[in-house]
């Protein structure tokens, strides 16, 4: 009995505590790439799995934060209104109207255009505000000041790079400027590109969360590194089959600049080198893949990339293949 007494009063907290709204303290910034089309949404907060919360995105639409005492509505919702026709303004006027709690929100809006717009209740918890311009919006509450979102726009403006970069850093630079008064626990980015995700069966391009950490931005920062080689890898393979081999190339050394030690990015390299024809190039990169990955000799022969290397000697030599 006293068993059954205490599983039901903790059934009842647990539900308690599910049922009861948190203000989503935290610091976002949706943006917009110009040059991919790609569209994205970086956060952390002192809340626990902010990345299921707060972020909205969809590809050729647009992307959506929703926080303070958010409204996980307005992130679907207002993604069916840009779907429609409404421009930014008027979304964020849509989903406010009516709303009794609308001076609690806060949320940042931009579009497929990269038209942005913004919107902080004057209830939001202080410090509570936003800055918004060209291709992206910036917003934060219970801050430890102005200056997080101040040192984010000129982040996200001052970096060229990969759309998730550029992200990133402007959550590190707002995080160094003070960030979320109450401290950190979670952070997440998600950016959606048409037909980007793996496989080409859906849109999200990069999707990555920290749930609970006690340096989140740092653990994304780790995470996103590791998905940034591949996103530049991935990349290079399509730049390759368009027969913008230069391009390809770039990418790759990017790669290799961003990982020097596995060998996966040389490996890539070395096939883009042999896919257009590139022997020695081809070659010397592969044995720089091979040197920092042994395994990576096991896979070459088989790799339909190399084909045009597979009569070589070298090829066969550092591949351990037997003479045909």
């Amino acid at each position: 009995m006293h068993r059954l007494i205490w599983v039901l009063v903790t059934l009842e907290l647990i539900a308690g505590a599910a049922s009861a709204t948190e203000p989503v303290a935290t610091f976002s910034i949706v943006a917009f790439d110009s040059v991919t089309g790609d569209l994205g949404v970086a956060v952390q907060s002192k809340f626990f799995a902010v990345g299921a919360v707060v972020p909205w995105a969809r590809a050729g639409v647009g992307a959506i934060a929703s926080q303070a005492y958010g409204n996980p509505a307005y992130g679907p919702r207002g993604l069916d209104l840009l779907t429609s026709g409404l421009v930014v303004k008027e979304v964020i006027d849509e989903l406010l109207s009516g709303d009794p709690q609308r001076e609690q929100r806060q949320l940042g809006i931009v579009d497929g255009m990269g038209r942005s717009a913004a919107f902080t209740g004057a209830e939001c918890l202080a410090w509570a505000g936003h800055r918004a311009g060209k291709g992206f919006s910036v917003q934060g509450n219970i801050l430890v000041s102005e200056a997080t979102v101040a040192v984010m726009a000129e982040a996200f403006s001052s970096t060229d790079d990969l759309l998730g970069e550029r992200l990133m850093r402007a959550l590190e630079a707002g995080q160094q400027a003070g960030g979320d008064s109450r401290g950190m626990q979670s952070a997440a980015m998600l950016i959606v590109r048409k037909a980007g995700g793996y496989g080409g069966y859906n849109d999200r391009y990069c999707d990555l969360r920290v749930d609970d950490h006690e340096n989140p931005i740092a653990e994304l920062r780790r995470i996103f590194d590791i998905w940034k080689v591949q996103a530049l890898i991935t990349e290079g393979y399509v730049r390759a089959e368009a027969g913008d081999t230069e391009g390809a190339i770039s990418l790759g050394h990017r790669a290799v600049m961003a990982d020097s030690v596995s060998g996966e990015p040389h490996y890539h390299v070395a096939c883009y080198f042999s896919k257009a024809g590139r022997r020695e190039e081809a070659l010397g990169s592969l044995a720089q893949a091979i040197r920092r990955d042994s395994t990576l000799a096991r896979r070459a022969p088989e790799d339909p990339d190399f084909a045009p290397l597979r009569a070589d000697p070298r090829f066969i030599a550092m591949t351990s293949l037997p003479k045909p």
